[in-house]
């Protein structure tokens, strides 16, 4: 044995492992059986219905962004790891996953540039820099979204006026549900429309404008049932973003009727499905405890509303996901379980507490 690799033994003899040999990875630090890579591929199969969702409706457009916005995102992840001679962390399967919910959160006509631009965005600015997987502060999809959207509006808004479908299905048309409805409201248009079961169910089956996985609520609902399902996420943060939504609406039309179509329409269209059960429920970058995971929901909750009602965008998801994880600290640091005989130096949850580094 090496005398580096000899115990060492402390005065109460008490034996101490090597030193190094103590190291710990990026919180949260989770027990859990699954590794990295088994937990994508649970999620990108839970994914596979709004994957077909979208070829059914759109046809092979929707394969070939969702091919690029994938392979994109491999090569980036690739490249950052040779550059910085890091070890290669394409295996885990976290960069084929972020291609994938990028691409669901895109149009069918989004060119093959800005599959890349989007992508290099995802893997490189919101993860890699942050020191990569584990140690983003933001969703990375959702962090792509939100600068396709504000980089490049009209290629992000671009949506196919009559899917080209496999198997001929025409019921999408040019606009989507969310900027109609806006533009009918700001102009004391009519919402009944909006309102009515045809529509609804329309927009539960998929038959509607929209990004490739914002469409189908019947599809992304089988795979967030799917993922509640295999214990991959829970409840709170999914319930508090419908919850807060439904009530949120609901007390706008009371105040004032006829402002925002009612709350069936929100929960709906849009991508208030994929973002409640795939994308706030991030595990690097949502709550760690139940409660922070509600506050965490009913936030985004609350932004969504304000930012499909009253703001410039007539959709809000991601930039009430990316807003959100900002405050991911603040909320564990108010929300934290407290250990039997907590006794803080201070109540003041903006101060350090008894055994905190600062």
């Amino acid at each position: 044995m090496s005398e580096n690799e000899k115990v060492s033994e402390s005065a109460a003899g008490v034996l101490l492992p090597p030193e190094g040999s103590l190291l710990l990875s990026a919180s949260p630090h989770l027990r859990t059986v699954d590794s990295t890579s088994k937990i994508m591929l649970q999620v990108m199969i839970c994914l596979l219905p709004a994957v077909f969702a979208a070829v059914w409706f759109f046809g092979l457009n929707a394969l070939r962004v969702i091919l690029l916005c994938m392979f994109f995102c491999i090569m980036w992840e690739y490249l950052w790891c040779r550059v910085t001679r890091s070890k290669q962390t394409v295996g885990n399967l976290s960069a084929l996953l972020t291609g994938l919910l990028l691409a669901l959160n895109v149009s069918s006509l989004l060119p093959w540039w800005l599959c890349m631009a989007g992508a290099f965005v995802a893997i490189v600015v919101a993860k890699q820099v942050f020191g990569g997987l584990g140690q983003n502060p933001f969703n990375p999809a959702a962090v792509a979204r939100v600068a396709l959207l504000v980089g490049a509006a009209k290629p992000m808004t671009a949506w196919a006026a009559q899917p080209h479908a496999i198997f001929g299905l025409d019921g999408v048309t040019s606009a989507t549900p969310l900027a109609a409805a806006s533009q009918a409201a700001r102009t004391g248009g009519s919402l009944a429309q909006y309102n009515s079961w045809e529509f609804l169910w329309n927009a539960f089956l998929g038959n509607i404008g929209g990004s490739l996985g914002e469409t189908s609520a019947l599809a992304i609902l089988i795979g967030g049932i799917a993922l509640l399902f295999l214990g991959v996420i829970r409840l709170y943060i999914p319930l508090a973003i419908l919850l807060t939504i439904t009530i949120f609406v609901w007390i706008v039309n009371a105040a004032v009727p006829g402002t925002t179509p009612g709350p069936l329409f929100h929960l709906l269209t849009g991508g208030v499905m994929i973002g409640a059960f795939f994308m706030a429920t991030d595990y690097v970058t949502s709550p760690v405890t139940n409660l922070g995971g509600v506050v965490f929901g009913a936030g985004i909750g609350v932004i969504v509303c304000i930012i499909r009602i009253w703001g410039s965008f007539p959709e809000g998801m991601s930039f009430a996901i990316v807003i959100m994880n900002a405050l991911v600290p603040l909320i564990d640091r108010l929300c934290y379980k407290r250990p039997f005989g907590w006794n803080p130096i201070s109540r003041n949850p903006f101060q350090p507490r008894r055994g905190e580094i600062k």
